[in-house]
């Protein structure tokens, strides 16, 4: 049955919005007189091909994905059939982009339509490698067992990146306070306290004439600054737009000491548990790489992803070509071939995707630890420095009065 997006009045003059199902516009504007309210505009949410390109710009996250699928894939084991456990899934979303979404999803689905291909309608909201899971659920009748495996990638994804990011929280702050508080010294604290000795007329001892020199570039040229910092940025973008200028930041990133490791197990990571979800799913194996390369992050690991795929086309094993590229982490190598030995590769990618998830989150620490003594060193070191440059023609005055 058909979704409609309707705006509404009540007897007390309130205005109501929402979704409401009916078979035709009229049979809603019907449906919400017989609740009590006044319908004051009530439109389809899928009919016009202009109204799905305007929903396909409202994307939603990554976390409202997975919850999303988590409540769908709970009430299809329940056995309730697809449209009604999409219908549960917008009752109780949050966000109007969701409701919207899974409600033109239902719509394509009571018409006729295979979930996967009314998912393939909002690609920005469905990534390929949910769509082709979904496709090799439905087509092997296991689509409950698969989505719930869908749940669990989504929401292991998002645990590993929030345990990442958690990781870099602290040092983030404390580099940020510091600055705060440079900036304020230099700017209000310093020239105050410095202008006294300026008017003396006595000579001031280098460091101290140094930071007024950095007091007056910040106070004057701190707006510059800012403005450089983000014409750099978009600057830095701009030149990042060729290939081969990505190809070799990336390739500089990854061999960065600790960083590099980090990043790369969080991608290769990535890249085992989306490719062991869709071996798993039934996917053939060259659409579950080609589709698996979309998630790398790092355009050196996604050309070797490139390379693999042809290496498999011509016959070679996965774990031959994954070998032979010399960039993925040997226990992603081993792993592989043991799969492909038992016959058990998906199960053997999950198992190197919580491997590799695990040391990533053990480095990512591992440097956040490392970072924290470092960084309130090197606060304490300007401050005493700022400290420094202050009180020495202080001592100095001292020195001549005696």
């Amino acid at each position: 049955m058909p979704s409609f997006r309707f705006e509404a009045a009540d007897a007390a003059g309130r205005i109501e919005k929402g979704l409401v199902e009916a078979e035709s516009a009229p049979a809603a504007r019907a449906a919400l007189r017989a609740k009590g309210l006044v319908p004051l505009e009530v439109s389809g949410l899928v009919a016009p091909a202009s109204q799905r390109s305007l929903l396909r710009r409202r994307r939603f996250s990554e976390a409202e994905l997975a919850l999303a699928t988590r409540q769908v894939s709970s009430l299809l084991a329940a056995g309730l059939p697809v449209a009604q456990a999409l219908g549960a899934a917008i009752e109780q979303a949050d966000q109007r982009a969701v409701r919207e979404v899974l409600a033109a999803v239902r719509s394509d689905v009571f018409a006729g339509h295979r979930l996967a291909e009314a998912l393939a309608q909002f690609p920005r909201e469905f990534p390929e490698v949910y769509r082709a899971s979904i496709a090799a659920g439905e087509d092997s009748g296991e689509l409950s067992g698969v989505m719930d495996r869908l749940a669990t990638y989504l929401e292991e994804r998002l645990a590993l990146r929030g345990k990442v990011f958690a990781a870099f929280l602290y040092p983030a702050v404390v580099t940020g306070v510091a600055l705060a508080i440079v900036v304020f010294l230099m700017t209000y604290v310093v020239p105050q306290v410095v202008e006294v000795f300026t008017n003396s007329r006595q000579a001031l001892p280098w460091p101290t004439r140094i930071l007024l020199a950095l007091s007056s570039f910040v106070r004057v040229g701190g707006i510059w600054l800012v403005l450089a910092a983000i014409g750099g940025f978009f600057g830095l973008r701009a030149w990042l737009r060729r290939p081969s200028r990505r190809l070799a930041l990336d390739r500089w990133l990854l061999n960065l000491p600790l960083f590099g490791r980090i990043l790369r197990g969080v991608d290769t990571a990535r890249f085992a548990s989306t490719l062991a979800i869709l071996a798993g799913a039934g996917v053939p194996l060259l659409r579950a790489l080609d589709a698996a390369r979309a998630t790398l992050a790092n355009a050196v690991l996604a050309n070797a992803v490139s390379e693999v795929i042809e290496a498999v086309r011509e016959g070679q094993s996965l774990a031959a070509a994954l070998g032979r590229q010399k960039v993925f982490p040997p226990v992603l190598v081993h792993l592989a071939a043991s799969g492909e030995a038992t016959g058990k590769l998906d199960a053997m990618l999950e198992r190197a995707a919580i491997n590799l998830s695990r040391e990533a989150e053990r480095r990512a620490f591992a440097l956040s630890t490392l970072l924290e003594p470092l960084l309130i060193l090197a606060m304490g070191a300007i401050v005493l420095g700022i400290v420094l440059a202050v009180l020495m023609p202080i001592i100095e005055i001292n020195q001549l009065v005696r």
